[in-house]
């Protein structure tokens, strides 16, 4: 599917996603200093985070449609808002083709200066599936099936992320 990609940015994002096996929102975080050229390796912050809601009079948890509280029954006007945080950083091998790759393309000034970083991709979420989707097309890869339930879904970045997890054995 990349070698249909229109651009060398666009390219690299999809091998990105399909050969690390990380988020679109990971991805496009990635910046240069991130990427350790001598010892081939990728450093990924895992981005996800939780949010846990809870009554504020008894600290009940609630679902994000709640209007009234299951246990003391009151009427929910601001719920108590607890983001946990785990972000984790996991450091990835990465192939010498790849690497190659992001080097020439750091080389070629590609990456966008963002928030004091300098990112690999200065493009937005909805940018990045644009692109996957097009080159999906392109590469006649409209609609994908799986295996085991028989449903059809169109190619996405995540599917890339999912292709990357299934012969390691983890869905």
């Amino acid at each position: 599917m990349e070698r249909v990609a229109m651009c060398f940015r666009d390219r690299l994002l999809i091998r990105l996603l399909f050969r690390l096996g990380c988020r679109i929102s990971e991805a496009l975080a990635l910046a240069v200093e991130d990427i350790d050229f001598v010892l081939s390796t990728v450093t990924i912050q895992h981005l996800k985070s939780r949010l846990r809601l809870s009554c504020p009079k008894c600290g009940a948890r609630l679902g994000r449609s709640h209007a009234f509280c299951p246990r003391c029954g009151d009427k929910v006007e601001e719920s108590l808002v607890q983001e946990q945080e785990r972000r984790r950083v996991r450091t990835l091998p990465i192939d010498s083709d790849t690497l190659g790759m992001l080097r020439d393309y750091i080389q070629r000034g590609g990456p966008a200066p963002r928030e004091g970083k300098m990112l690999i991709f200065g493009i937005n979420r909805h940018r990045a599936w644009q692109v996957v989707r097009e080159c999906a097309e392109r590469a006649g890869l409209s609609e994908l099936v799986n295996s085991e339930t028989g449903k059809r879904r169109g190619v996405s970045p995540h599917r890339l992320r999912d292709a990357f997890r299934c012969p390691r054995g983890k869905a």
